[in-house]
């Protein structure tokens, strides 16, 4: 069999596509059987929260019946983007030959049951005068990990051009320069093709999965060996950039083989993330001035927890010594701290005029989510082991002109928006994080009304409202060892 089927265009001579390599084997050769898993997938996903497409996807690329469940979430959050995401960018590791730097096929389509993808020629001409990139068709030919993720892409976005790029021997910072070129705006998506760690037993792997969604989430260029993610090289690339670019990590699956398809002493590793821009839709990506707490995000997380550790001690909160901070710890802000074991709330306590500097602000904070929430007991130090503390800062509000309750929400952006209500003394106030249990805007608002008091219809004649964005640091969870606490990870 050749490695390609001969077509010609009159305007441009032969062009290649690249056949199905893997169908029949990672997932069915039948297109109804294909559609019916493919949908089945995306129909058993969770729902996605907000209405903004990610800006890129890490997901897996075994066979269906292994890794298609952890995939399909990140999948599920393109639902809505079919028309408005017409480019995918497209990197996996190499499986199959030594590939120096990342690989572009000559190909003009790749084609899987589903039907044919065609290929972002100008986009890979535009990468190609760099020196880590190179046309090798043999990279691609028998390679899987992009292929398995196009029937989800083709059900979900219908039609979009692709740039598929195999990547071997290439630094992160190579890898991001590619990415960089290619970035564009909502039009692009970047999907990364990775599995986690491959044939350990099924503790091992789950202990080695979560050290590598713990420094993908951190942004921990030096925490993902290759042993804990075969497509290490891409997903770093993809880090660096999306640090450039202001991108949040979350994290939507993490599971391995022994959860899904395959038994339990040997099993292969999975996760799926998503990634999208954290600040307003006004500020412009990359613009270092609406994040400067981003390069001090983990200072900020170890200031709360050492302060937690030092209450739980002393029974009050320590002093907070301006002077040892960086220059964005120090400045005023507003920020809200919040507890939890687990998925379950364990204290949360903010404030909303920056009042303190932003250091202070959260060891304030962090102080008053443990021992001052009035829904819960004072934390005791037994409860210190799995408590995670997620630390967000607040942008400053802004007035939401509506001239009724209807054109209100219209104007709120679920996902996106803080909102703050108030008439008179009566206030409510919900984070952008809230949309994650309540994702229609009317139950969001009439959830937000109840906290506040109102049970009537807003009025702008006597109700103000107010909208603002919320800058994660991050999370840091607790462990007990040796006798005392300490950091288990970051978020």
């Amino acid at each position: 069999m050749s490695d390609y089927i001969i077509t010609m265009d009159p305007s441009s001579g032969a062009t290649h596509v690249r056949p199905a390599a893997v169908a029949g084997f990672f997932y069915p050769a039948d297109p109804t059987q294909l559609t019916r898993a493919v949908d089945g997938y995306l129909a058993g996903a969770p729902a996605a929260v907000g209405t903004d497409a990610p800006k890129a996807i890490i997901v897996p690329h075994a066979g269906y019946i292994y890794s298609a469940p952890v995939a399909a979430p990140a999948y599920a959050a393109l639902h809505g983007a079919a028309g408005r995401i017409t480019r995918v960018v497209m990197l996996g590791p190499a499986h199959r030959v030594a590939v120096r730097g990342l690989a572009a096929p000559t190909a003009t389509a790749f084609r899987t049951p589903l039907g044919a993808v065609p290929i972002d020629r100008a986009s890979i001409e535009a990468i190609t005068g760099l020196p880590q990139v190179e046309l090798r068709d043999d990279a691609h030919r028998d390679e899987h990990c992009l292929e398995v993720q196009l029937p989800f892409l083709q059900r979900i976005l219908g039609d979009f051009t692709l740039v598929p790029l195999v990547v071997g021997g290439a630094s992160p910072d190579a890898v991001a320069e590619v990415l960089e070129r290619l970035w564009g705006g909502p039009e692009t998506l970047i999907v990364i093709s990775s599995d986690l760690s491959h044939y350990h037993d099924y503790a091992t792997a789950q202990r080695m999965d979560r050290r590598a969604a713990e420094a993908i989430e951190s942004f921990d260029l030096d925490g993902l060996d290759h042993e804990q993610a075969c497509g290490r090289l891409p997903i770093l690339g993809l880090l660096t950039a999306a640090q450039r670019h202001g991108l949040s990590v979350e994290r939507l699956d993490l599971r391995n083989s022994g959860d899904t398809a395959g038994p339990k002493d040997r099993v292969v590793g999975y996760g799926a993330w998503k990634l999208r821009e954290t600040y307003p839709k006004e500020a412009a990506p990359g613009d270092e001035a609406m994040h400067p707490v981003r390069p001090h995000a983990k200072r900020l997380l170890r200031t709360a927890a050492a302060a937690l550790r030092y209450a739980l001690r002393r029974g009050r909160i320590p002093n907070v010594e301006l002077a040892r901070f960086p220059a964005p710890l120090a400045e005023p802000a507003s920020t809200f701290v919040t507890l939890r074991h687990g998925p379950r709330l364990r204290g949360c306590i903010g404030t909303i005029e920056p009042m303190r500097p932003l250091a202070a602000d959260v060891v304030a904070n962090t102080f008053g989510a443990a021992f001052h929430d009035p829904r819960f007991d004072p934390l005791a130090s037994s409860e210190l082991r799995g408590l995670s503390i997620s630390v967000s800062i607040l942008s400053p509000r802004r007035p939401l002109a509506f001239k009724d309750e209807a054109e209100l929400l219209a104007r709120l952006r679920p996902g996106i928006d803080g909102l703050l209500i108030r008439n008179g003394t009566q206030r409510g106030v919900f984070l952008p994080q809230v949309w994650e249990s309540l994702p229609a805007a009317t139950n969001f608002l009439l959830h937000l009304k109840d906290k506040a008091g109102i049970e009537r219809p807003l009025q702008p004649q006597s109700d103000h409202a107010e909208i603002f964005s919320a800058y994660s640091a991050g999370t840091v969870t607790m462990y007990t060892g040796d006798g005392m606490a300490g950091l288990h990870r970051y978020d």
